[in-house]
């Protein structure tokens, strides 16, 4: 059902289980015999022979694939600019990038040219870019879905999710995804499931937290923009306003740096490069494959094991509040172009200072959602971030789109001649 200006949309549709909506992937979802690149000059001749189950479950359930968008060199980065194509830019911005790792996916909702898109979130990778452009992107809990889990990495980082741009058809996405077969579940009507239902229904009076710590403020130099500030204590008094309880979340994280190190280290260890791939991969990844692949195993199962660690520590320090409110990102937009020049350790060092909020709920395993709030002085969405309880994903998008009816309709980017 297009949108009174022509935008489409999913509101109104039925979800994949009872018929057809489209979608989108990243490049990372294989399709037999459409060349997948993984956005590295390393795969620049792979053609799959078989399709990832992700999308293979897609389509088996009714949705029409229109094509795949870019993504960072094997979704390592926060930004979408690989050497093998052109950057992913910001709509709204075209001389900055979009962010990352499914920067394409974001865009592609932004611009209007879909309703929703699947993106998969390892460090920040859906929130990340869909905060920069401006639209709704939410991060599962570990386990949620039957297909991209989390659990089929031993760091239990990544997780797939849905793109969009109404907290109502995030949450018809979401719905979708966690009925794909084999672990389908019949909807009531088309159109209807637990979670777009949740976007559809007043969340009640909350206990909500408030925090703009981060867990990199010990290591990395953090700075609060005065516009990511500004949608933050304004979202803050939304929250307030609309009756609940909102206070600020004590939270002390520690020792967060060196174990996420660990993980992403030996995250990137399992990418199978070859010594000739070395030397066609970006130094960014090279590096992080290289350390990875040096990790000592104590050191690994260290970092895993702190990894729990936190997991368990945050959930009982945000254990208090039905969801938790930090800003989505720490600095406006990046110019295009940003992170290239750099060492590798000042590269990923950059990326946290964009996004310093992200990474840690990939590794509590904790659901979380961006969502735009206000604009800068030039018009530009700026976004929050919400985090929820283990399960919680039906809370966030109530509390979304109670931010969003405050807000108002979502502005759509400029037209641009390019």
């Amino acid at each position: 059902m297009p949108r009174s200006d022509g935008r489409p949309t999913l509101a109104g549709r039925p979800t994949c289980l009872c018929g057809a909506f489209r979608w989108q992937t990243k490049t990372s979802s294989r399709a037999p015999g459409v060349p997948t690149r993984y956005g590295s000059r390393a795969r620049v001749d792979h053609v799959p022979t078989a399709s990832d189950p992700l999308a293979a479950a897609l389509d088996a359930a009714g949705a029409i694939n229109v094509g795949k968008t870019s993504t960072s060199e094997f979704g390592l980065t926060g930004f979408t600019e690989p050497l093998i194509h052109d950057p992913a830019r910001d709509p709204w911005r075209l001389a900055a990038g979009a962010g990352g790792s499914s920067g394409g996916a974001a865009v592609a909702v932004a611009a209007g040219l879909l309703p929703a898109a699947v993106g998969s979130d390892g460090g920040g990778s859906i929130r990340i870019p869909s905060a920069t452009v401006g639209v709704v992107g939410l991060k599962p809990s570990r386990g949620r879905l039957p297909i991209g889990s989390g659990f089929d990495s031993p760091e239990g980082l990544s997780v797939t999710g849905p793109i969009a741009r109404t907290a109502e058809d995030a949450g018809l996405l979401l719905d979708a995804l966690v009925g794909l077969a084999p672990f389908s579940y019949a909807t009531a009507a088309p159109g209807a499931g637990p979670f777009v239902d949740a976007a559809r229904r007043d969340p009640g009076r909350l206990r909500l937290g408030v925090t703009t710590v981060s867990p990199w403020d010990d290591d990395e130099d953090i700075v609060l923009d005065a516009d990511a500030r500004t949608a933050f204590d304004t979202a803050t008094a939304w929250l307030d306003d609309a009756g609940h309880a909102v206070a600020d979340a004590d939270w002390h994280p520690f020792g967060y740096a060196e174990l996420f190190h660990v993980l992403w280290r030996a995250s990137a260890a399992r990418i199978p490069l070859s010594d000739a791939d070395a030397d066609l991969v970006e130094p960014l990844t090279a590096w992080l494959v290289q350390e990875g692949r040096r990790l000592p195993a104590l050191d690994l199962l260290g970092g895993l094991a702190a990894a729990r660690a936190f997991e368990r520590r945050t959930i009982a320090d945000f254990s208090a509040f039905d969801a938790v409110l930090t800003p989505a990102l720490a600095q406006p937009p990046q110019p295009v172009g940003s992170y290239a020049g750099h060492s590798p350790e000042r590269t990923f060092a950059m990326q946290v200072e964009y996004a310093p909020y992200s990474s840690f709920v990939n590794v509590a395993g904790l659901p979380a959602l961006t969502i735009p709030v206000t604009a800068d002085a030039t018009g530009h969405p700026v976004s929050v971030q919400l985090v929820g309880r283990p399960g919680g994903e039906a809370t966030l998008l109530s509390l979304a789109a109670q931010l969003e009816a405050r807000r108002g309709p979502l502005p759509h980017p400029p037209a641009w001649d390019v």
